[in-house]
């Protein structure tokens, strides 16, 4: 069974492992995490399968054009849980946290050759917006993608 539990500071070792297990090059910093995890705008959310962390999202809220917007600032599963829910599990938690709060417009990032996350993010509903040359460093492009709450 998958339960979610809000992320706080004590978490950070555990997040970064997740997060470096993930990401490798693109990963975030520790000094990131710490800041992405104290920023009062965000929200963090950990799913654990058996008490272990099995995977985490952070997400930050701010105002755009007088609209409350969400961003997904970083989505990670652990590889060994992969495919089993966790991700979607997470998406779906933050989006309704941020619907909570008001947020009308979601977006987020992903790698362009990131196929298993581009059509995680289409099946719940995120559109294609806008192709982001560069995005992650030089010859790794992103894509904008975002969903209405």
């Amino acid at each position: 069974m998958i339960t979610t539990r809000r992320a706080t500071v004590n978490d950070l070792e555990t997040l970064c492992k997740i997060e470096r297990e993930c990401f490798t090059l693109e990963a975030f910093t520790k000094e990131q995490m710490k800041l992405l995890l104290d920023n009062p705008n965000a929200v963090s959310l950990i799913a654990a399968v058996d008490d272990e962390t099995a995977g985490f999202i952070i997400g930050l809220t701010h105002h755009h054009n007088k609209t409350k917007t969400g961003h997904v600032c970083t989505i990670d599963v652990a590889v060994k849980y992969r495919r089993k829910g966790i991700g979607l599990k997470l998406l779906s938690e933050l989006e309704n946290v941020f619907v909570r709060t008001g947020v009308k417009t979601c977006y987020l990032e992903a790698r362009a050759d990131n196929v298993a996350a581009r059509e995680l993010y289409r099946k719940q509903g995120y559109k294609e917006v806008e192709q982001l040359k560069n995005y992650y460093h030089v010859g790794v492009h992103g894509v904008l993608f975002t969903k209405r709450l």
